[in-house]
């Protein structure tokens, strides 16, 4: 069998999964079905064994429209609210903060982690610039990449129910009604303004550049009524389905035993972000008066894609949370040159001595 014919089966052996996900997910009546049941399922199959798979162009098609939609959430209003956002970044960095040095002090005392290890486990998000920054150093590159993917998909399991339970249950109707018929000039228009933004986002190398480029074009639109119409229910929820096969297919190369044993590091680190961004976001409630689903999504530890597409569907501000998790992941991205050159060091307190 050749590559090519491989990677086709496997895709469609992966999109197969992802609708039996979220068709189950749609009749369990669950919020947003069509991202998390893919998400879940997929996940299940990608540690069962099976290569699950998403073309890059076709990953990449998904960003753009996903970005064109959460962009459509933001209203006039938003621009009220911008004046906060410094201050909610302080208090999102607070909690970061403390994610870290929570994170840390249970793996390193609980499972008796190097301190390497534990450090680049315990930051939350920017996955790809913490694992370069882990291999310069003696942390266990294995133990991280399970623990940072595992975080992610309890991310997105835990939060989806919890803010339906929040916000009334009501997430697919909350985005679909959002939607409005627009016509051929506006959707020309919108799709136009946000290929550029979408390509400037890349070539600026953004976090996440794709989608976040896309929805900075579709709110300036949307946030200047220049443009009314959002995507059609029958394009919007095969994109939720393929970000929820996405999010699955991150396992790919985890080995499931490894998963296993290291599933109560997990479940720990992944608890104590829940924690210290629960915390941080009592105190953004208190002191910024916005609501709290909307603060949980911003200051939730990881996955600025998808959790920027759920701010969209439970119809917060989806502008509020992708710049939130932009500021955490260019943070974070930031930090990791100056934490691995100290763990390498061996002898300025992040990393153990010969």
């Amino acid at each position: 069998m050749t590559a090519d014919r491989r990677r086709i089966l496997s895709f469609a052996a992966t999109l197969a999964i992802g609708l039996a996900g979220g068709a189950a997910a749609s009749f369990a009546n669950l919020p947003v079905a069509w991202l998390l049941g893919p998400a879940l399922l997929v996940s299940v199959a990608t540690l069962a064994g099976l290569h699950t798979d998403l073309p890059p162009k076709l990953r990449d098609l998904v960003f753009f429209l996903l970005g064109i939609q959460a962009g459509s959430g933001v209203t006039p209003a938003v621009a009220e609210q911008i004046a906060l956002w410094p201050l909610s970044f302080a208090i999102q960095m607070l909690g970061v903060g403390l994610t870290v040095v929570l994170s840390v002090a249970f793996l390193r005392r609980v499972f008796g982690w190097d301190k390497d290890t534990a450090l680049f486990a315990s930051l939350p998000g920017a996955l790809s610039f913490v694992l370069v920054a882990a291999t310069q150093t003696r942390a266990d590159i294995a133990r991280v990449t399970v623990v940072q993917s595992v975080r992610l998909i309890l991310l997105i399991g835990a939060l989806t129910p919890t803010l339906a339970w929040l916000e009334g249950g009501a997430a697919e109707q909350a985005g679909a009604a959002r939607g409005a018929e627009g016509g051929l000039l506006e959707f020309a228009l919108l799709f136009g303004i946000c290929a550029v933004t979408a390509v400037a986002g890349v070539k600026l190398r953004l976090p996440g550049g794709l989608m976040l480029g896309a929805l900075i074009g579709s709110a300036v639109l949307h946030g200047t009524s220049l443009v009314d119409a959002t995507l059609p229910p029958i394009v919007a929820i095969p994109s939720l389905l393929l970000l929820g096969v996405l999010i699955g297919s991150r396992l790919r190369g985890i080995d499931r035993a490894m998963a296993g044993r290291l599933l109560p590091a997990s479940l720990g680190v992944f608890a104590l972000g829940l924690l210290a961004s629960g915390l941080a976001g009592l105190a953004g409630v208190a002191l910024l008066a916005i609501d709290f689903g909307t603060i949980a999504l911003a200051y939730a530890p990881g996955a600025l894609e998808a959790l920027t597409i759920l701010a969209f569907q439970f119809n917060l501000d989806p502008a509020y949370v992708a710049a939130h998790h932009v500021v955490r992941f260019m943070c974070i991205a930031l930090a990791v040159p100056f934490l691995a050159r100290r763990a390498s060091s061996g002898r300025n307190g992040l990393g153990d001595p010969e």
